[in-house]
């Protein structure tokens, strides 16, 4: 049985799916089980088994792993994430799951610039130190994410602080069937892969692409750091520790230059998503409301 933490986030329904379609046994965790998870239905055969669990339980996930050999383990980003991923996998370990396949992050390093990152190292350290078999993905922005951008969209105009650095994207749809793979075939699981999608591009150039699709202009206005962070936390009304992330995730992207990697294709044997059919494929959300 492999179980799987998130399973109503994008990386973890991603999974669900992607597994399902490969015909294995989920057990599917959620803090909501009262409520449907996206996209399954009773028709999926074999049918997802759908389980309360919650990090900040022990007795929940102690209940969730039972009889379970494998867990991918993806959970938001928080400050408290390193406190209850490595809960996770110490309960993992004690109620005998082999192989865990852990979401981590770029740069995940104990001097990373970007604070999240350094927390999924420990988070990683602590995995290896565990004993148990493991995965660690490493995945970039997610292309999901940039759909957080319509409220600025309506006014025309996307704000960060990458200047015209390239920036990687992946579809989380890629990361699942990554995820899958590690689970699911032993020639995969135990490394450490970095992955992205097909190409790296810039703000001002997702822009110039966003006023295509969306037939109306679309400008990239680059922000200092202290100046996004100010406009996350008193327009876009995120907490502080998150508005950090996203200004250190952004001007990573300037300190070290991002570039494509081959890991999708050399793992799935197809090429990744691409940014291009992502927009196209989700056009609501980038189009501008109102006249021209």
């Amino acid at each position: 049985m492999i179980v799987v933490m998130g399973a109503t986030g994008a990386t973890g329904n991603a999974l669900l799916h992607s597994l399902l379609a490969l015909g294995h046994p989920v057990r599917a965790l959620t803090r909501t089980p009262h409520l449907p998870i996206p996209g399954m239905t009773s028709a999926h055969q074999p049918p997802v088994e759908v389980q309360y669990a919650d990090a900040t339980d022990p007795h929940s996930l102690r209940t969730a792993f039972k009889g379970a050999s494998q867990l991918f383990l993806a959970m938001a980003n928080s400050p408290a994430q390193v406190e209850l991923e490595t809960r996770v996998i110490d309960i993992a370990a004690h109620a005998g799951i082999g192989h865990i396949v852990k979401v981590s992050a770029p740069a995940a390093e104990p001097d990373s610039p970007v604070a999240i990152s350094r927390g999924h190292h420990a988070v990683e350290e602590h995995l290896r130190a565990s004993g148990l078999a493991h995965t660690i993905l490493r995945p970039y922005a997610f292309m999901q994410n940039l759909l957080r951008l319509a409220p600025t969209l309506a006014q025309g105009v996307i704000l960060g602080t990458t200047g015209d650095a390239p920036c990687n994207h992946i579809d989380c749809r890629d990361i699942g069937d990554v995820a899958a793979a590690a689970l699911t075939s032993p020639g995969i699981a135990g490394g450490t892969y970095t992955l992205t999608g097909p190409e790296a591009i810039s703000y001002p150039e997702l822009a110039t692409r966003l006023t295509t699709l969306s037939g109306h202009q679309v400008r990239y206005v680059d922000l200092t750091p202290d100046e996004l962070r100010d406009h996350l936390v008193h327009n876009a009304h995120m907490p502080m520790w998150l508005a950090d992330h996203v200004t250190e995730i952004q001007q990573l992207a300037i300190s070290r230059p991002e570039t494509p990697t081959t890991t999708v294709i050399d793992i799935l044997g197809r090429p990744p998503r691409t940014l291009d059919a992502f927009l196209h494929e989700h056009p609501t959300p980038f189009r501008r409301q109102g006249p021209a």
